[in-house]
C-alpha cells in the first residue's frame, strides 16, 4: 500500500475508527499523489521558466488555444482551456459549500466537509461505490429506483442490492425501511436514499423524514456502522406544502458517530446543466473534524485523479460566474414557477378525469421532474409504451414496473393530451 494512502488511513482510523471501518478494500488503498507530479508542478508554478505541466502555452504564457473553440468561449482563457485541480476548483468549492448552508438552515453550526467536484451525479455515485463498496456488500435502497443504480453498483462493484419497499398505502413504507437496516445482523450499513425520488417525483413528509432519520439513528444505536448516500439530484424541487425541503443531509451530518452521511449533488438538475457535468461529494458525521475531513477530501480526489484527472474547468467557471450574478436567483425562481405549473397540470388532468383510475393510478409525486402511474388489470407496461410509440407519438419509460412520465420536459398545454394518449393506449392493449 502507498504510504500516503497508509497516513490517510491512520488519521481516519484516529478520527473515526467507524469511519475507517465504512471503506472499501480501495477505499483504503486510495490516495492523492501529493508527492508526485502535480507537487512539482505547484513548486515551479510562479518560476520565470515552468517547464513541468502538459499544458501548451502560447509565447504570451496564455493557454494555447484554437480561435475556431476560443471565439465561442466569453470568459478569460485561463478559466477554461487549463486542466481544473482533482479537488475542484476552490473557488467554486467554497461558494457550493456556502449555497448548501443557505439551502439548508439545519446544518448551521454543524461541521461538514469541503465538497469535492466530481463529474456530476453518475460519477459521484460511482466514487462512492469506489471508496465504500467491496464485492459482495450489501447495499440498500428503495425498490423503485433510478436503473442506473444496479449498472453503478452492481455491475461495477459486485454490491448485492437489497431493495425496501418506497411505499405502502401511497405513504412512504418506513417499517419495510427499519425491518431491513435496524432488524437482522449487526454490521457494516450502505444506504442509498434519492429525494426527490427518481423515477416517482416523491419527497417524504416533514413527519416521514423525521421517521425516517429515527430508523437510522435506531439502526446506528443497534451498533450498525452505515454509510447514507444521499443522491440529491433533485433537491430543490418541491411543489407542495408540508414536504421535506430541506436535505436529509442537514440531519444527518452530525446525527450519530456511527453514521457517515455522504451528499451527492450539483447543478445538473437543479440549475439545468445536463451537459456541463458538475457535481459534489460532502461529507458529515457526529464528531467530524477538519483532520478527518480533509482525509475523505483527499481520498475522494485522489479516487478522481486515477478515474478522470479532473472536471470540465470551463464548466466549473461558467457556473461559479453564475453564482455570482445579481440575476441568479431571480431566473431560478422563474424556472422552479415553470416546472411547478406544470406539476399543478398534472394534478389537475387527473383530477378532472376520474375515468383514468379504471386503467392506471398516479403514485405518490409532490415534487422533482416526474410522476409515476401504475398500471391495472395486469397491464403489460412495456406493450403499453410501445402503443404510446407507434399509435400516439408518445413516448414514456418504462421502469421499475411503472411508467415514469417527465412532465419536466412536456409544455404544460400538452400535458393532457399526454394523459389522454396513456388512457386510450391502456384501452386498447
Amino acid at each position: 500500500m502507498n504510504p500516503l494512502a497508509i497516513d490517510l488511513n491512520e488519521t481516519i482510523e484516529h478520527r473515526s475508527p467507524v469511519v475507517f471501518s465504512l471503506l472499501s478494500k480501495r477505499g483504503k488503498q486510495a490516495y492523492f499523489p501529493s508527492k508526485g507530479i502535480l507537487a512539482q508542478a505547484a513548486e515551479a508554478k510562479t518560476k520565470a521558466i515552468n517547464a513541468t505541466i502538459g499544458e501548451a502555452v502560447e509565447d504570451d504564457g496564455s493557454p494555447m488555444r484554437l480561435d475556431v473553440i476560443a471565439k465561442n468561449i466569453a470568459i478569460n482563457p485561463k478559466l477554461s482551456f487549463p486542466y481544473a485541480p482533482s479537488y475542484g476548483r476552490p473557488d467554486i468549492r467554497e461558494t457550493w459549500k456556502k449555497m448548501l448552508f443557505e439551502k439548508n438552515p439545519a446544518l448551521s453550526e454543524k461541521d461538514i466537509s469541503l465538497p469535492v467536484v466530481s463529474s456530476a451525479l453518475t460519477h459521484g455515485l460511482s466514487i462512492a461505490g469506489y471508496l465504500f463498496v467491496d464485492e459482495g456488500d450489501t447495499l440498500y435502497m428503495a425498490d423503485i429506483c433510478w436503473d442506473n443504480y444496479s449498472l453503478i453498483f452492481s455491475n461495477g462493484y459486485g454490491a448485492h442490492l437489497e431493495n425496501f419497499n418506497l411505499f405502502n398505502g401511497g405513504r412512504l413504507d418506513l417499517d419495510s425501511m427499519r425491518e431491513a437496516l435496524v432488524d437482522g445482523p449487526i454490521g457494516k450499513k450502505i444506504v442509498l436514499l434519492n429525494f426527490p425520488n427518481n423515477p416517482t417525483g416523491y419527497t417524504p413528509t416533514i413527519d416521514e423524514a423525521k421517521g425516517l432519520i429515527k430508523v437510522l439513528t435506531d439502526s446506528a444505536d443497534k451498533g450498525n456502522h452505515l454509510v447514507v448516500i444521499l443522491d440529491d439530484a433533485y433537491f430543490g424541487l418541491v411543489y407542495e406544502e408540508g414536504i421535506e425541503c430541506q436535505s436529509l443531509f442537514a440531519y444527518l451530518a452530525d446525527l450519530h458517530s456511527n453514521i457517515l452521511a455522504l451528499k451527492l449533488d450539483g447543478p445538473t438538475k437543479e440549475d439545468y446543466v445536463w451537459g456541463f457535468r458538475v457535481g459534489f461529494m460532502t461529507y458529515g458525521i457526529r464528531h467530524g473534524s477538519k483532520e478527518l475531513y480533509t482525509a475523505l477530501e483527499t481520498k475522494t480526489a485522489g479516487a478522481i485523479r486515477g478515474n478522470i484527472s479532473n472536471v470540465s474547468n470551463l464548466s466549473q467557471s461558467l457556473l461559479h460566474a453564475a453564482y455570482q450574478s445579481a440575476e441568479y436567483s431571480a431566473e431560478k425562481q422563474g424556472k422552479f414557477d415553470l416546472l411547478r405549473d406544470r406539476y399543478e397540470m398534472v394534478k389537475k388532468t387527473l383530477a378532472d378525469h376520474p375515468e383514468y383510475q379504471e386503467w392506471f393510478e398516479a403514485l405518490p409525486y409532490n415534487s422533482g421532474y416526474f410522476m409515476c402511474v401504475g398500471l391495472k388489470h395486469g397491464l403489460d407496461g412495456e406493450m403499453v409504451r410501445q402503443i404510446l410509440l407507434k399509435e400516439f407519438d408518445t413516448g414514456l419509460i418504462f421502469i421499475s414496473n411503472v411508467l415514469r412520465v417527465a412532465y419536466s420536459s412536456v409544455s404544460k398545454n400538452v400535458i393532457p393530451q399526454l394523459f389522454e394518449n396513456l388512457y386510450q393506449a391502456c384501452k386498447r392493449s
